[in-house]
């Protein structure tokens, strides 16, 4: 890697994504797929927006060690050595550390940035020029960034952030406050000075290593002890023993919550986190009375707001039906009513039990 590229990325795929369920399944998780139908996977869109800020071997992939194969299928142009699996789930923070002394030891003034795999963003300057305002000001002072969204709603699945400064593009964080209830979350929308926390972050190595060295010494030692055996072949057996040992803790408590160094970046771009197949339909509807349909040949008639869905392009004919997700699948039809995505895990569930494994 060359020092004059100090820029870095960690773009998190180990997840499995349960409430896009049955198209998202355990051994296909959702950012391995065009939920979006343009005709490339989440994963990589996110690979695909970094272009221009900084370069290609610079991209670090976390993922579960049963998604080598995926990984590697959809991102041919990566090196092995740019695919971090996690022989066991530990949440996000232990991920975040592994990666970030992976990388320190290749450029000592590196910045990273934190990204979901299975997120939505438009508006692609915007983007683009957020991070770089974001890149340049993790260079020049020892802070945790986060990328805040101005919330549209009430959204109670989103944690939130409280700013100093609700007009400024970068703003200190008084309070993160985790999924609050829906009376908190109108509250939060009145105040003025509340973001949503789009799980985007950047800082530099140095500075996120010596917030691991305060709060969680025991699992920065325990990954310091495999530095020796970066890019070799005894990393991987280093990880299999070592990795499972880590606390199972999100980067939000481990390090966010306390800590006094955290700046919010005012995001300028579109955003959605794609936790559902409501929050799809809300990214792709154009109005409250369209249907959406992702690569189903639709016929609807006397039938509005409704996210219809296919793995295929199966000819899919709905009538007299509003506000529902029909999702259609190989093996499985799902059809609920839209907004009542809590219920797609343990639908999920009900049918792992009753079918069998591989249907989840």
């Amino acid at each position: 890697m060359k020092e004059s590229q100090p820029n870095y990325a960690l773009i998190m795929a180990g997840g499995v994504g349960s409430r896009f369920w049955p198209t998202s399944t355990a051994s296909f998780p959702k950012q391995f797929q065009d939920l979006t139908g343009c005709g490339r996977t989440l994963l990589q869109q996110t690979v695909d927006r970094l272009e221009g800020i900084l370069p290609l071997e610079n991209i670090y992939i976390l993922t579960n060690a049963d998604y080598l194969s995926l990984v590697s299928a959809q991102l041919p142009e990566l090196h092995q050595k740019q695919i971090i699996c996690e022989p066991a789930l530990r949440n996000t923070a232990p991920c975040i550390l592994y990666a970030a002394l992976k990388i320190q030891q290749l450029n000592k003034e590196a910045n990273m940035i934190v990204l979901p795999s299975d997120h939505f963003i438009d508006q692609l300057e915007a983007f683009q020029a957020n991070v770089l305002l974001a890149f340049e000001r993790a260079k020049q002072q020892d802070e945790l960034i986060t990328f805040g969204i101005p919330p549209t709603s009430p959204h109670t699945g989103y944690g939130y952030l409280e700013v100093e400064d609700k007009k400024a593009p970068l703003s200190p964080i008084v309070k993160f406050t985790e999924k609050p209830d829906l009376e908190k979350a109108n509250a939060f929308i009145k105040a003025g000075n509340y973001f949503w926390n789009s799980g985007l972050f950047v800082w530099s190595c140095r500075t996120i290593i010596k917030a691991f060295e305060r709060y969680q010494p025991e699992m920065l030692r325990l990954f310091q002890a495999g530095i020796p055996h970066f890019d070799t072949p005894a990393e991987a057996d280093f990880l299999l023993s070592e990795y499972p040992k880590a606390e199972n803790i999100s980067i939000d408590y481990a390090i966010l919550e306390p800590s006094s160094n955290i700046l919010m970046l005012k995001a300028s771009f579109l955003w959605n986190d794609l936790g559902t197949w409501t929050s799809l339909y809300d990214q792709l509807s154009s109005g409250m009375e369209s249907n959406v349909s992702v690569k189903a040949k639709l016929i609807a008639e006397e039938a509005k707001g409704n996210m219809v869905y296919s793995s295929s392009d199966k000819i899919i004919v709905i009538k007299g039906l509003a506000d529902y997700v029909v999702v259609d699948e190989d093996k499985v039809l799902m059809i609920y009513p839209k907004g009542d995505d809590q219920s797609v895990k343990e639908l999920r569930q009900k049918t792992k039990d009753q079918f069998g494994e591989d249907l989840a």
